[in-house]
């Protein structure tokens, strides 16, 4: 277990041509399923981002990265020492290996890494072979301030790692776009085209901004989001690429439920899709949990918030009679990896789960 101190800002005009795209020097964003060194979190320690619960996520915070440092390093953004310290306390207490974590004194505003954390690209053939992309970061809209201290979390990063950063100017999050390494990318137009990221930008205009700072030649829209999404929709809660050509996409079985229409026009969509080489997407049908509500809020309780690590496939469970069908289901589409599933029916309170609170480092 190690700790770093961001350092200055380096010189990278010497290495890299920063006037052009990632996309004009041949950089693309890995898929998740793609190997990495090492998954990027922000240690939870916001309050008000789980009102009376934050000391209970714990638990089952650790048990994911316990899970993780089986496969790969854990890389943990942390304010201070005294953040650090009480993050040991129930790391140590979960049994995680902690030659595998390294802690990073870099501030946060909140845990949602997968957001407001970097995009790593790659270009096996490049002289720099990894990139970081730091998207402007607006806490979904606008809606909780502050958030300047997350919005330059990817920058910080890359300082550390003398990395060369690229700015879009535009706000992005992560849990937006979902790729299958194969040049394609899958968003929803309920967030990105939603009027409170980028108003000044039509979807023509967006969709230039993702090519050319993600690598990608196509980008598949569906319309919806799930019902409790505070992030207005993003496609980490309704559909996953687990290969390159399939999909899995979230179903609600009850007609008479709020999510039931909404998930069936994303079916829709995805049936009428064609990849780049022309070949229809695969659908798996993934069940949604029954309906979590807390404090009378319907939370986003999703089984496609899952993330996938090098060797494990980590899902979310809620205490639901779906969840062995989930784990099954997701467990079919990685035959090549462990499914786990852990309890997240209080981390779910902060209306995300373990996708939302990782970022993925891929290996060169």
């Amino acid at each position: 277990m190690t700790a770093f101190q961001t350092g200055e800002l380096k010189d990278f005009s010497t290495k890299i041509d920063l006037s052009k795209t990632p996309k004009e020097l041949g950089y693309s964003f890995p898929a998740e399923f793609a190997r990495h060194e090492a998954t990027w979190l922000s240690w939870p320690h916001k309050e008000a981002s789980w009102p009376g619960k934050l000391n209970s996520i714990y638990a089952s915070y650790c048990q994911f990265i316990k899970v993780l440092t089986q496969s790969e390093k854990v890389r943990i953004n942390v304010a201070d020492e005294s953040l650090k310290a009480l993050a040991l306390v129930h790391l140590q207490a979960a049994g995680v290996d902690l030659s595998q974590v390294e802690f990073f004194f870099h501030s946060t505003n909140d845990a949602w890494c997968r957001d407001h954390g970097p995009a790593f690209l790659l270009n096996p053939a490049a002289g720099v072979k990894k990139i970081i992309v730091d998207w402007g970061y607006n806490a979904w809209g606008g809606k909780y301030p502050p958030f300047d201290l997350d919005d330059v979390i990817p920058t910080l990063i890359g300082k550390h790692f003398d990395l060369p950063v690229f700015h879009p100017g535009i706000v992005m999050e992560g849990g937006s776009v979902e790729f299958n390494g194969k040049g394609s990318v899958l968003t929803s137009s309920c967030c990105l085209l939603n009027q409170n990221r980028n108003p000044h930008l039509n979807q023509t205009q967006i969709e230039q901004y993702l090519s050319d700072y993600y690598g990608i030649d196509q980008v598949l829209w569906v319309e919806e989001g799930i019902v409790g999404d505070d992030t207005d929709g993003h496609i980490d809660d309704t559909i996953r690429f687990v290969n390159e050509d399939t999909v899995l996409s979230v179903v609600e079985t009850n007609v008479k439920d709020e999510n039931f229409d909404l998930l069936q026009q994303n079916l829709k969509s995805l049936s009428k899709m064609r990849l780049l080489n022309g070949k229809q997407l695969n659908v798996v049908e993934l069940p949604m949990p029954e309906a979590v509500i807390y404090d009378d809020m319907r939370l986003p309780a999703s089984y496609a918030n899952f993330y996938i690590s090098n060797q494990h496939v980590i899902v979310p469970t809620y205490r639901s009679r779906f969840d062995q069908q989930a784990l099954d289901i997701i467990g079919g589409c990685f035959p090549d990896r462990e499914v786990v599933g852990i309890d997240s029916t209080d981390i779910i309170w902060g209306l995300g789960s373990f996708h939302c609170l990782s970022q993925q480092e891929p290996a060169v």
